[in-house]
């Protein structure tokens, strides 16, 4: 081999071996790894984060590796906070209702009453209404642990035993709920229950609950609530649950920047499949449905229940400067969207 044909050669090894080393690099190292636990249940993870998580670690390619658990699998859901804080856990999906955050933005998250009527309403809240600038400085507030990205899930319905038709059918159900939901709905002599979510169906069994005001139909199905109950009534006091992502601080900002870029796309992705899933579920569960029968009670009779909203609201924004600023958010956004009339309202 004379002179030329060496460097010609070596010139190609050498770029051979640039391309090819960083992937080998890559692989040679220990990934990154971190836990999630959700809120959910593992029939409703299914659905509501496992699709995102197995999209996020199958494009990191060996980088990094997330571990999905399900409802109070590693801890309790209402000491979900403490844990992620403390770096037991890396990342958490809840709302900060029910994860017992103490951000004062938290009683906002799960099912506030009449704050939404529709999915789509949530993300609109956040990203063009200022939410999301709040939920920042909120958390910004909080050592150990950061929000990440707020979307919407299905409606607040209750499926009973026994049939709901009048407000008075409400008076002294025990159910299954979220907290702010629950003392907004005892205001109608509903009576709510904190249990783990894995209870729940035998709870309904056994007689120690009435039903659940926890979900839409689609969830009801799914999980195999609508195997414990009969009824379900069509009015809700709210069109979509608000959930949440959260990182423990320090493992957030221990990921390279890609890294992060691609846990908010998959955040997102997830967003957007809960979207379409829950939206097209309500509508055919409750057409094709076969296991509950849908009751309803009287607009005229359920106004009470929207015109107590609006009392709790003012309540609401009394606790602190912050919840003031959402509550004029809410009033703002629902009066532009009554003006803008069909499809909005």
């Amino acid at each position: 081999m004379n002179k030329r044909d060496f460097l010609k050669t070596a010139g190609i090894a050498a770029a051979a071996t640039a391309v090819i080393a960083p992937a080998v690099i890559a692989q040679s190292k220990s990934p990154i790894r971190w836990r999630l636990q959700t809120y959910s249940g593992s029939s409703l993870a299914e659905h509501v984060v496992k699709p995102a998580i197995d999209s996020f670690n199958k494009i990191a390619n060996g980088e990094m590796a997330i571990e999905l658990y399900t409802a109070d699998q590693l801890v309790p859901t209402s000491e979900l906070f403490h844990a992620l804080q403390k770096g037991a856990l890396d990342a958490v999906q809840s709302d900060d209702d029910s994860m017992a955050s103490p951000a004062d933005v938290a009683v906002f998250g799960g099912y506030f009453p009449f704050a939404t009527r529709y999915s789509l309403d949530v993300p609109v809240l956040f990203n063009q209404y200022g939410l999301k600038d709040i939920w920042e400085e909120a958390y910004g507030e909080i050592d150990g642990v950061t929000w990440l990205s707020a979307g919407s899930w299905d409606p607040c319905h209750f499926n009973t035993v026994d049939p709901i038709r009048s407000l008075d059918d409400l008076k002294g159900k025990r159910v299954f709920t979220f907290p702010t939901a629950g003392k907004f709905l005892s205001r109608f002599g509903v009576i709510p229950v904190t249990l783990p979510w894995d209870e729940v169906k035998d709870a309904v069994r056994n007689g120690a609950l009435d039903g659940l005001a926890w979900s839409g139909i689609t969830e009801a199905y799914t999980v195999g609530w609508a195997d414990v109950t009969q009824y379900f009534l069509t009015n809700n006091i709210s069109g979509a649950w608000c959930g949440s992502f959260f990182a423990n601080t320090d493992s957030w900002n221990a990921l390279p920047d890609h890294l992060r870029e691609l846990f908010r796309v998959c955040m997102d992705s997830s967003h957007y499949y809960r979207q379409h899933w829950y939206w097209g579920g309500e509508a055919r569960q409750r057409v094709m449905g076969a296991k509950l029968e849908l009751t309803s009670i009287p607009d005229a009779e359920w106004q009470q229940v929207e015109d107590e909203a609006l009392k709790f609201w003012d309540e609401i924004a009394q606790t602190s400067p912050r919840a003031a600023r959402v509550i004029e958010i809410f009033k703002a956004y629902n009066a532009t969207i009554a003006k803008a009339g069909r499809p909005y309202r």
